[in-house]
């Protein structure tokens, strides 16, 4: 096939656009993105696995394509969909293609509010391991995936296995009818969570094979969902965590009898983990063999990055974005000191109005006397979001609880108030350059007398 992807740096669609090439289909693509960034790394990764990257002005798409895939962040009005539509080419959106997709393959899909990058990566990468060779297409980067020409967020393999991270962002996840499916939490986060629990219900009913429940999660436990193979830390279940020691960069724990040890840190990462050997030891891999693979996976790009660490320092990037997210970080940050500095860029106008109050619950509740909360602007990647809200107003009612926030306009302004802190933590979804910020946050530690610790 001859296919054409617009919007095409995007973690979900550089993942199939990637995926698709190495498959042996010609590839084409275009982003705004690269239009702005032409050394962008994705970018550079893309066309070094023979994707044929072009202006995103319509002039890419004619009538030799057997398809054009768009990106849900693509107006309609965009030249691409223009082109596309005046040349009679096929359209579809990534997750109708992605649902193609799942259908041609064994597909184990990996959904839930919080987790499913880590969860989707670290299954693939076992499988891999454990001579599976499973295919996978992500949404995050695994790290151990990444090469010249892999941004790390696909891989190809022998078998009809398919892992997928099933976003549930723009409700198509009810189109999917995959083999297996692992449902990790529910919490609010695109979507209301009476909403986002329907979705997960259509997808259960749907999934052909078995289907994985995290028993601890409430929410969860209101859907209806029958016959589900569980896992917990908590509650009883056929896969439960027990002898579990968090320590601040990695955790050890005992499934079943079988002791394992996790190369990444906190509670939310032990779940990652459980519904990754319940899935595998149903599969038929013996418990001492994951126990053997399991430590060397690091983890996912901007999944607690780690920029500094050494006795007294610590700077960390990640993604968490939604409100969960970002208190099970708070909760790994909290094992590692007494005093940190955490730095957030809400990731969308939409998404803030949305969790606004959620946001200011989960900071009153996680911030401690000693710690201090940098809000950044909100990350604007273009379109016609109403600008209706800031940062400031999370900022605001988190100073009124007590607690030690700031609101900056400029991200340059972020060095004025790391005096005193060493550690800090910058998180936040969709924006790359965040993980700049942590390494030159990193530099400035390394570097400035100004970061000794408050004795």
């Amino acid at each position: 096939m001859k296919i054409f992807f617009s919007g095409i740096g995007g973690s979900g669609v550089s993942a199939i656009a990637g995926f698709m090439a190495e498959k042996g289909h010609a590839v084409f693509g275009s982003d705004r993105l690269f239009d702005l960034r032409p050394a962008h790394p994705v970018r550079l990764r893309l066309q070094m696995n023979g994707v044929n990257i072009v202006p995103q002005d319509g002039s890419g798409i004619d009538r030799s394509f057997d398809l054009a895939v768009f990106s849900t962040a693509v107006e309609g009005s965009n030249p691409d969909v223009v082109s596309a539509e005046a040349a009679g080419v096929l359209v579809m959106t990534r997750p109708e293609f992605l649902a193609e997709i799942v259908s041609a393959y064994r597909t184990i899909a990996v959904a839930g509010t919080s987790g499913k990058s880590t969860t989707s990566g670290m299954l693939a990468f076992l499988m891999q391991r454990l001579d599976m060779s499973p295919n996978f297409i992500g949404g995050g980067r695994v790290k151990q995936f990444k090469s010249e020409n892999n941004p790390g967020n696909y891989l190809t393999g022998s078998s009809d296995y398919l892992v997928i991270e099933a976003c549930e962002s723009d409700g198509t996840i009810v189109d999917y009818e995959p083999q297996h499916t692992i449902l990790l939490n529910l919490d609010l986060d695109h979507h209301a969570i009476e909403e986002t629990a329907r979705m997960f219900e259509v997808l259960s009913a749907k999934t052909v094979g078995t289907v994985y429940l995290n028993a601890d999660d409430g929410n969860l436990a209101a859907c209806n969902i029958r016959n589900a193979v569980q896992f917990s830390l908590d509650m009883v279940s056929a896969y439960q965590a027990a002898e579990i020691r968090y320590y601040p960069l990695k955790t050890s724990f005992s499934v079943c009898g079988q002791e394992f040890l996790l190369s990444l840190p906190g509670r939310h990462n032990l779940y990652n983990a459980i519904a990754c050997i319940a899935f595998l030891s149903e599969e038929g891999v013996p418990l001492q063999r994951i126990a053997d693979v399991l430590p060397e996976f690091i983890g996912i790009e901007r999944r607690f990055d780690i920029h500094l660490q050494d006795d007294r320092r610590l700077v960390v990037d990640d993604y968490a974005h939604n409100p969960h997210k970002i208190r099970s970080l708070m909760q790994a940050m909290q094992a590692t000191r007494d005093r940190i500095c955490y730095i957030f860029q809400p990731h969308g106008f939409g998404p803030t109005r949305l969790m606004k109050d959620e946001y200011v619950a989960a900071f009153t509740e996680g911030l401690r006397e000693g710690d201090l909360l940098v809000l950044l602007p909100i990350y604007y990647a273009g379109g016609t979001a109403a600008k209706d809200i800031s940062s400031d107003d999370i900022a605001a009612p988190v100073k009124a609880s007590g607690r030690k926030a700031v609101c900056l306009h400029e991200r340059k302004d972020v060095f004025a108030h790391l005096e005193g802190y060493d550690v800090c933590v910058v998180f936040g979804a969709r924006d790359d350059t965040l993980a700049d910020l942590a390494e030159e946050i990193a530099g400035w530690m390394r570097t400035s007398s100004n970061a000794s610790s408050v004795r």
